[in-house]
């Protein structure tokens, strides 16, 4: 069988849950479905060369185990390493054949599930038989003890491999340690860490490792290791962690939250040049009570899967999990901590991949957002015909960081019950815009070019063209805006100028007492289809952002200062929201009470 036969039967049996993996895993697996039949798509770029992909497997192969029941033997890769480094090493750039594609990867998985040996064999081919002169690569961790992990893994691999006069390991005068250098081309692999004062200034990366990256606590050389790059042609950083207990780094704040949008396929938010793979235990990520098939009750945000169960062990350790002695080990770990708090935090977060800082749930179940789409055509249907154009537009203002955004919401009844139709547009400042681009971290210059926002001049928002947007598309369409909802404490930018216009202004103020209901009964109309968008990839990344203040009483609201990425399309909708679930079109059909006050 082929290697590309294999990754396709692996991938298909992962999907339809004949192995056993999380669904992050599962995503990943998908996602190289969807894209093997991408390659004949005209415009698509990237085409799967097994021969390259052969190679490196090939290579991994010349290695033997350092430590461990199989030291001395040679490494076979397992299906789970099979995939991650075929992807990595398979796709290439169809007409620019000595392009690859991937210029990120993110891995996490469980300890213990050979990541430093990977990364270190990894490493010694990015400086040899990959074939770029002079390449540089580096292992990067906040200590000096870290990245001796996979530095010395990689120096024990080469000598005592058919390579070992290939390479050699010698005191560098200018990194004032040992290097590893390939003998024929120059290149080199080294190490940096922050506790001894070493931040890789002026070096020309061609491959980084970042390692254990939940205890990086800024991202000081993610950077360095990134601009370095920008002279490589095929540059690739390579972030390798487990979970972490510190949810204000950059790993989970950042890094995490973003592959796993690039993951799930009801996000918009995607990026071909960054692969992700995440092994973890899964979560009722919905807002309702889970029952699972042997009748346990999990509460939002719980884990879903049994700790010590062999599906646990598996989800978590996809390289050593189906080992007998490994599985053992586990289960008797499991054992401890439940009567040793103090082993529970590393029990989560080192064997069972799991971030275990209390994290807020997630505002919406983003399948059921999906749900409530429809085309646009439609949509404009319903505006017209069924809303008649009525409408309540929220704004949510910023000056340089945020979006700025509009949201408009046409209540109409139908059914017996009221009903929401959205649209959204976005507002950026040029020079945020380019820096954002450049960031990477969201497809902003598609989003532009497909119309969803828009760029004004200059280092701030300029809120007159906001201003003319909302009246000229109101006027252009016949839409009659009711009122226009906007926090009281940016009115200063724009209310004024409404209030000249004729128009009706009224203050959302930014609490609880004004937010919680609406908040609540917004996610309660998309979970019943009572919502209809036309799927604009602004809005939806926003909702999919979003996370949630909780009080005492069990209200809620969205809470920017928890949400990592921005939120500003969707905290617009709601404070147009506020006003239109007032205006009930249908009041009898309420469900319930939401307790809306607006001051």
């Amino acid at each position: 069988m082929t290697l590309l036969k294999h990754l396709i039967n692996y991938c298909k049996a992962t999907t339809e849950s004949k192995l056993t993996a999380c669904q992050k895993h599962q995503w990943a697996c998908l996602r190289f479905l969807r894209e093997i039949d991408r390659r004949k798509e005209r415009g698509w770029p990237w085409d799967f060369d097994e021969a390259q992909a052969e190679r490196y497997i090939s290579w991994m192969g010349e290695f033997k185990h350092s430590r461990g029941p199989l030291a001395g033997q040679r490494k076979a890769p397992c299906d789970y390493e099979l995939f991650v480094y075929g992807n990595i090493y398979g796709w290439w750039h169809k007409s620019d054949t000595g392009t690859r594609r991937f210029r990120r990867m993110y891995e996490q998985l469980a300890r213990k599930n050979a990541k430093s040996q990977d990364k270190a064999i990894q490493a010694l081919y990015e400086i040899s038989a990959f074939g770029e002169p002079l390449a540089e690569a580096y292992v990067a961790a906040t200590k000096k003890e870290q990245t001796k992990w996979v530095w010395n893994e990689a120096a024990w691999l080469y000598q005592n491999s058919d390579f070992k006069d290939s390479f050699t390991c010698k005191y560098d005068n200018a990194s004032r340690e040992k290097v590893i250098k390939h003998v024929k081309s120059g290149s080199i692999f080294s190490r940096l860490s922050k506790d001894d004062g070493k931040r890789g200034d002026g070096s020309n990366p061609h491959f980084g490792i970042l390692d254990e990256y939940h205890l990086h606590e800024t991202t000081e050389f993610y950077d360095m290791l990134t601009s370095g790059m920008k002279t490589r042609k095929n540059p690739l950083l390579s972030i390798i962690t487990t979970a972490g207990f510190d949810l204000t780094n950059p790993c989970y704040a950042v890094e995490y939250n973003y592959v796993s949008q690039i993951l799930d396929p009801n996000n918009p938010v995607d990026n071909d040049r960054y692969f992700a793979i995440i092994c973890e235990l899964d979560r009722n990520n919905t807002h309702d009570i889970f029952t699972t098939d042997d009748g346990r009750q999990i509460e939002p945000g719980g884990i879903i899967d049994e700790l010590g169960s062999d599906a646990a062990i598996s989800k978590s350790n996809p390289v050593t999990g189906a080992d007998s002695v490994v599985r053992e080990s586990i289960k008797v770990e499991t054992g401890e901590a439940a009567h040793k708090a103090e082993k529970r935090r590393d029990l989560y977060t080192k064997t069972y991949n799991v971030w275990v800082q209390n994290r807020p749930v997630g505002y919406m179940d983003m399948t059921r957002w999906a749900a409530c789409k429809a085309d646009t055509a439609e949509l404009f249907e319903t505006i017209k015909e069924k809303a008649a154009g009525r409408c309540y537009v929220g704004i949510d203002l910023s000056e340089r960081e945020d979006l700025t955004s509009v949201g408009f919401v046409f209540p109409y009844a139908e059914g017996g019950y009221a009903r929401y139709a959205l649209l959204s547009q976005s507002f950026m400042p040029e020079e945020t815009y380019h820096r954002k681009v450049i960031d990477g971290r969201a497809p902003y210059d598609v989003w532009r070019q497909a119309g969803r926002i828009t760029v004004t001049d200059g280092a701030t928002v300029d809120h007159k063209a906001v201003l003319r947007y909302m009246l000229d598309t109101c006027a252009e369409n016949g839409w009659t805006p009711a009122e226009f909802c906007i926090d009281p404490a940016m009115a200063f930018g724009i209310s004024p100028d409404l209030i000249a216009e004729g128009m009706t202004v009224v203050d959302i103020r930014q609490g609880m007492l004004t937010l919680g209901g609406p908040t609540r009964a917004f996610r309660e109309a998309v979970f019943s289809r009572r919502i209809i968008h036309d799927n604009n990839p602004v809005l939806t990344w926003a909702v999919g952002n979003a996370e949630i203040r909780i009080d005492h009483n069990a209200n809620i609201m969205l809470d920017k200062s928890k949400s990592r990425l921005k939120i500003d399309p969707i905290a617009a909708t709601i404070n147009a929201f506020v006003r239109a679930l007032v205006d009930d079109p249908a009041p009898k059909s309420a469900p319930m009470d939401w307790g809306v006050r607006v001051f």
